[in-house]
């Protein structure tokens, strides 16, 4: 008990700290001294009774497991988590309720809850796409940002200039950013780590910069306005329609509602990802996906077994890129206007701490992380000043007690009994 008592203090005192600011705990001054205002005696007791159950429960752990092995009929050990979801049947169980969770989300949420369904999505499509490069095949973007700017800035002038709509965009942006992908991955070839990162990090600050002055294309820091919206089969969600166009709620005969065109949106965004975990999980079966891990754990015996790094390195950065791309051509349909500072490093900061935080590799991971990621600042959206030192310190917490993420991938192996 006594080797429990320190974790057992420190645990207690991270809860109070990140509960309190979570919960409006903040410190304002009265004179020359200090107060703690903004929480009642109902927020501090729910404080005080979380933080006394991890205390006792880190420091009572030891007799809490024994307790546990002398009950008649259970298993000596707690089931664990990774244990349950590799099971096959169970992790299609699983999936399917994820999925047709997702799916009645948005027909009993607020407009508000599905917009921010729809934000969570955008950035587990990001955080999947980064997760090849960094997780998979071991690459340290940190200028992940600039392929989402490219696909978001392809399907907007696309619109401006030649009036094309968001299915062709789609698919024209995605294949713009895995271009710029392409083109990257040449540079990089021969760098690893730091260099690598500072390489990344220079890309997407170019971007950003020629997005920003070369107003004679892209209209500057004013940004462009006016992106079309997507439509069902040629149907559009507005109240009147475009001319030589039709509209939804006329064509099935619906009184006009705009969270018809919320919906839809959200489930774009649903078929987007779908579609993204579709192909990266057919990727990971073929033997790309095994020369991405190899790349990952030690190149040169990669290079040793008769694997080109070159080739895999370009196509883990034209395909991660590809999916940037479309996620930022949805971006850009779903808020109708974009500017360059929608694409700063803090963008690339927060899908990589998603990467990281969730499980290298990981894409269950990932998922997990880009809500905690998108829900949490929304939740404590007047400590806005505090996010990145909030999202700093869960990281820094994260390294000490579970530096292989919250969910960490589960690599295949085999045990020789002898």
């Amino acid at each position: 008990m006594r080797a429990n008592l320190k974790p057992a203090v420190i645990s207690a005192v991270v809860v109070v700290v990140l509960t309190g600011l979570l919960m409006g705990v903040r410190l304002g001054q009265s004179g020359t001294g200090l107060t703690v205002t903004g929480a009642g005696a109902d927020v501090w007791w729910k404080i005080a009774a979380a933080a006394a159950f991890i205390f006792f429960f880190n420091l009572f752990r030891d007799q809490l497991t024994h307790a546990w092995k002398a009950l008649p009929g259970l298993p000596k050990t707690p089931p664990k988590l990774s244990d349950i979801r590799d099971k096959p049947a169970v992790k299609r169980l699983f999936w399917c309720f994820l999925i047709a969770a997702a799916l009645v989300w948005p027909f009993f949420a607020n407009r508000g809850g599905i917009d921010l369904a729809t934000l969570v999505l955008i950035y587990i499509m990001l955080g999947l796409g980064l997760n090849i490069v960094v997780g998979l095949a071991g690459l340290l973007d940190l200028g992940y940002v600039g392929f989402y700017a490219v696909g978001a800035y392809t399907y907007a002038l696309l619109a401006m200039y030649f009036g094309l709509g968001f299915w062709t965009g789609l698919f024209v942006a995605g294949g713009m950013a895995a271009l710029f992908g392409f083109l990257l991955g040449f540079p990089v070839l021969r760098l690893r780590g730091d260099y690598l990162a500072i390489v990344t990090l220079g890309f997407g600050e170019i971007i950003r910069i020629l997005l920003n002055n070369m107003t004679w294309l892209t209209n500057g820091p004013n940004g462009i306005g006016g992106i079309p919206k997507p439509t069902f089969f040629g149907l559009e969600f507005s109240r009147r329609a475009s001319e030589g166009m039709q509209t939804f709620h006329d064509f099935f005969g619906f009184d006009y509602d705009s969270t018809h065109r919320i919906i839809f949106l959200y489930l774009l965004a649903l078929l987007l990802v779908l579609f993204t975990l579709f192909v990266i999980n057919r990727l990971l079966r073929m033997p790309i996906g095994r020369a991405w891990e190899a790349l990952r754990e030690d190149e040169i015996a990669c290079r040793s077994l008769g694997i080109n790094p070159t080739a895999i390195k370009l196509n883990a950065f034209t395909i991660g890129a590809s999916f940037a791309g479309f996620a930022g051509c949805f971006f850009a349909a779903r808020q109708g206007f974009i500017s360059p500072e929608s694409f700063t490093f803090i963008e690339s900061a927060i899908i990589l701490a998603i990467v990281v935080l969730g499980g290298m590799g990981s894409q269950l991971g990932v998922i997990l992380a880009a809500i905690i990621m998108t829900i949490l600042p929304e939740l404590a959206r007047e400590f806005n000043e505090y996010r990145m030192l909030l999202f700093g310190l869960m990281m820094v917490l994260m390294m000490i007690w579970r530096p292989q993420g919250l969910l960490p991938m589960k690599r295949p192996h085999m045990e020789l009994r002898t």
